[in-house]
């Protein structure tokens, strides 16, 4: 069987795109997208067979190249990247996982939550305002820090409103999204070993994923909620 990976081809061809993002060179290149399209959701599909070994994921979904400018400054029609997101199963596993090809050293993948509803960011920021200690632990660990490093995403300048922003736990009370990413260069991406890196990558974020499942199918007494 030959060894699915994401080939020098599909970067070649996202560069291309990139210097010729019109609907005229898109069009005349259509056969040329739909073959490199179909060889990225190959890599894809393959992620979610290796992440449906130690995990429960419910599905995979792969976005589409065509870019909504309704609303943007920027009208350029096309993608220049492939990307997909992985679900896991709701309601009592929580968290998901993306992964972004695109060249000229741009690909990364991505992990935790890009946007908590209203219920679920409450619930967690009083998870922290009763105890960090856990948490801390799990993203302050040598060998997740060493994958994955620090949080990132949006924050409140101050505390939200209830909080106090003296309070010890304020750094992540402000804390709107909880992400982790991770770069990878352009030859990460078209080596053998890229599919692998990037499914034990997201086997070391497990700990996270365990510890905000339980915060947000519990209650503060640590009740099921579902």
């Amino acid at each position: 069987m030959p060894t699915i990976k994401f080939s020098k081809d599909i970067l070649d061809f996202l560069k291309k795109l990139e210097k010729n993002n019109d609907r005229d060179w898109f069009n005349d290149h259509k056969e040329e997208f739909k073959t490199n399209q179909t060889k990225a959701k190959d890599g894809f599909k393959f992620i979610y067979d290796s992440l449906s070994k130690h995990d429960l994921v419910d599905t995979f979904k792969v976005f589409r190249i065509y870019r909504d400018v309704r609303f943007s400054k920027n009208k350029l029609p096309y993608k220049t990247h492939f990307s997909a997101s992985f679900s896991r199963k709701k309601p009592e596993l929580r968290g998901g996982y993306y992964v972004h090809i695109q060249p000229n050293n741009n690909s990364f993948i991505a992990t935790g939550f890009w946007d908590p509803n209203k219920d679920d960011l409450l619930r967690i920021r009083k998870e922290f305002e009763q105890d960090d200690q856990e948490i801390r632990a799990i993203v302050n660990d040598k060998k997740f820090k060493k994958v994955w490093g620090e949080f990132e995403g949006d924050e409140l300048k101050t505390a939200p409103r209830d909080f106090d922003k003296d309070h010890p736990s304020i750094d992540l009370i402000r804390k709107k999204q909880f992400i982790f990413t991770k770069k990878y260069n352009d030859e990460d991406v078209i080596s053998d070993n890229f599919i692998d890196d990037v499914n034990a990558s997201f086997i070391a974020v497990r700990p996270f994923f365990d510890y905000m499942s339980d915060v947000l199918t519990t209650n503060l007494n640590g009740e099921s909620i579902i």
